[in-house]
């Protein structure tokens, strides 16, 4: 089976959203989804924003926000991930050629619904391009294993490499 669903994967830092965000605009996709963006002040990440390529943003997490599920000192919106990521993939995948999830991480595996929408869109006609968290889990370790799936492992070294991969599996 040809791969449609396309994952980068690699340490913090190395770029994964800003290369889907490259390919996106040079190759003008037909993309709907979301990103993640990290929220800074006085030069300190606070926590991480939802961005639409629609132009919805909601909070992803905070540090001292009050939540039971928290990564690190982030505590975690539920509410802004099924409300604004878990819809943006739903949207996509009625109105766009591309669904791009931006990232499947720890955040992000709380939310059942997200697990749900992210299986949807996978097991859709749709290419799927998004970012994978690098260490194992039992819900990206399925992803890896699927045989429609290909992930690259993207490194400072390696990432025109990697965009040109990514350019010929999607076809532009």
């Amino acid at each position: 089976m040809k791969a449609k669903n396309i994952f980068i994967t690699g340490k913090p830092g190395t770029g994964k959203t800003t290369l889907i965000r490259k390919l996106i605009d040079e190759f003008t996709l037909d993309a709907g989804g979301f990103f993640t963006q990290e929220v800074r002040e006085a030069g300190e990440r606070v926590g991480f924003d939802i961005l639409t390529l629609d132009g919805r943003r909601g909070m992803l997490a905070r540090k001292g926000m009050k939540s039971n599920l928290r990564v690190g000192r982030y505590g975690v919106s539920l509410k802004d991930l099924e409300e604004i990521a878990v819809d943006s993939i739903k949207k996509a995948l009625w109105k766009n050629k591309i669904v791009i999830i931006d990232e499947i991480g720890k955040m992000e595996l709380f939310s059942e619904k997200f697990k749900e929408a992210v299986l949807r869109a996978l097991d859709s006609e749709k290419i799927v391009l998004g970012t994978i968290k690098l260490a194992p889990d039992p819900f990206t370790d399925m992803i890896r294993q699927r045989s429609d799936t290909i992930i690259f492992e993207l490194t400072p070294e390696n990432r025109e490499e990697v965009k040109g991969l990514i350019k010929n599996v999607i076809g532009v």
